[in-house]
This record gives C-alpha cells, structure tokens and sequence, in this order.
C-alpha cells in the first residue's frame, strides 16, 4: 500500500490481491492536484468520479478524458500502455479499480456474454465506456473514501466492497425485480438521502430540525441518521457545519461583508457565535485569517 496525505490531498493506493489495486484520490484544495502512476496494458481500469471532476490525458497530453460527479469510465487497450495521468479538480474524489484482465475473468461465468470486451469478437481490442452509475454505487465508493477500521481488517473490508462495486457496475438487467433486488430499494433511499441534503444546504442559515428534515424527505429519523453517514461519511450537523464554514471563509475572501453580515449569513444571531465557530473549525479568528490572507 502506498499513501501520500497532506491535510488538503490525499493518494492512497491498496493492493488487494494479486493483479487488483484499488486507488483513492481526494483533493479538498482551491487548486487541482495531478496524479500520475504507471499502468501497462495486462490491466483494465474502471475509475469512478464520486465528487466534482477529474480529467484523465493520454499520449502526452494530446488528448483527453473527463470524469465528472457520479460518471464512470471503463478503460481497456490490449496494444498500449494507459499510464495514469489525472487531474483531480478541487473539491474532488476518485475512486479506480485496476485489475489484469485475467483476474477479471476469474470473477465471471461463461454466461457473461453481455459484457461487451468479454466477447470474442472484442478481446484484442481497445475499448472505453463512459456512464454514469446508480446510487447504490455512490453509497460504496462513500464506504470505500470514509472507512475507519482497524488496519488489520482493511483489506478485507476494501476487497468485499471492490467486488460488491464491480458486480454492481455490470448488473445491466433492464427487468430487476425490486423484491429480488433489494439495491433498488436503497436506491430510492439514496435519493432521499441526496435530497436532505440539498434542503439543508439551500436553508443553512435556518435548517430544519432532523425530524423535520425525516418527515420532509419521508423516511424515519433512524435511516435519516444512518443514511446520512454512510453517503456523506458525516453526521447532517456536522455535514451542514463544515459548509457553512467553507462558505462563510469564501466570503470573507471577497472582502465585501464584514464578519457580523456573514455570521448572519450562514445562520449566527451574534457575531461572537461566528467567530467561536469559525476558530472551531480553523483554528484561528475571521480577523486573523483575513489579516493572514491579505498578508500572502
């Protein structure tokens, strides 16, 4: 396994059997970060866009891919090299799955006819997909980014859900029963989920109470809660505090509010709450952070 972290980026690549790694990227900077790595040919690569955008380049630049939030793109070319060469936009994370094509076979029956560079016709040739993928994909990809286990159960954990995210990404059956497939009922739940979300955003200068937010979004407090954690790796509060503060800072930046405006803003009836908040989150004062601000 190999990390490289800072406080803003992270890269976090685990190998999770012979011919399989699984590779993390986030980047919660104002700027894009590139990452590169070398892949040969034995290996396809699915990459899942989780947040924001990242664009994948090839032959030197001279073209390229993008990979925007809740899209997908599949990777396979038996006559050259696809070395990885991406640029993760700010805000961002990535989740690819590189695997042999001999490991991949291993993981399907002979039936698996509807799986296009399976077939006969396709196996010595190039091939790429684009799509995007359901939200019972997102909810594992948010499992994958935000798990805190003990180091010694990580592997297995990340392994059971790689694979959860591979026969998920080719369950193409057009007539799933909901009763038989029980991904299509947590899918409406995500929904749910995606839309506390937005609701909360869009008052977070007055959000509703989680009840409130369970009753308006129809589920009950519990799968609020649990459902919550599991997408965004956060609990609502704690979710909708960290965004408030981001764009409180983004506000300050511009110059155009003094601190009492932007308290009120996102939901501070005194500016000594804002400021408490604000230190919480950044460990330093509006004042100090504009003063240090103007001072670069």
């Amino acid at each position: 396994m190999k990390e490289k972290n800072n406080a803003q980026r992270s890269y976090d690549e685990v190998l999770i059997e012979d011919g399989l790694y699984v590779l993390k990227f986030q980047n919660e900077e104002d700027v894009s970060v590139a990452y590169s790595r070398e892949i040969s040919k034995r290996f396809i690569q699915f990459h899942f866009c989780l947040r924001g955008c990242g664009t994948f380049s090839f032959n030197q630049g001279s073209y390229s891919l993008s990979v925007t939030e809740e899209n997908s793109l599949l990777l396979y070319n038996t006559q050259l090299d696809l070395p990885l060469d991406l640029r993760l936009d700010p805000k961002s994370a990535m989740v690819s799955v590189v695997m042999t094509l001999r490991k991949f076979h291993s993981l399907f029956t002979a039936e698996a006819d509807y799986i296009p560079f399976l077939s006969t016709d396709n196996k010595e040739k190039k091939y790429y997909a684009q799509e995007p993928f359901s939200p019972s994909i997102a909810v594992i990809l948010s499992q994958i980014i935000n798990y805190n286990l003990h180091p010694s159960i990580k592997a297995l954990y990340v392994k059971g859900k790689i694979y959860e995210l591979i026969a998920l990404y080719f369950n193409k059956s057009p007539n799933a029963d909901i009763e038989q497939c029980p991904y299509l009922a947590d899918e409406e739940n995500v929904k749910k989920i995606k839309k506390a979300k937005e609701i909360i955003l869009a008052n977070m200068a007055e959000p509703p109470t989680l009840a409130e937010l369970a009753s308006e979004i129809g589920l009950s407090l519990k799968r609020l809660k649990e459902g919550f954690k599991q997408i965004y790796g956060d609990s609502v509060y704690s979710f909708l505090f960290d965004h408030k503060m981001e764009y409180a800072k983004r506000l300050l930046e511009t110059g155009q509010y003094n601190v009492n405006e932007i308290g009120l803003k996102v939901g501070y009836s005194t500016a000594s709450h804002f400021i408490a908040a604000f230190k919480k989150k950044y460990n330093t004062t509006p004042k100090k952070y504009l003063k240090a601000l103007v001072g670069n």
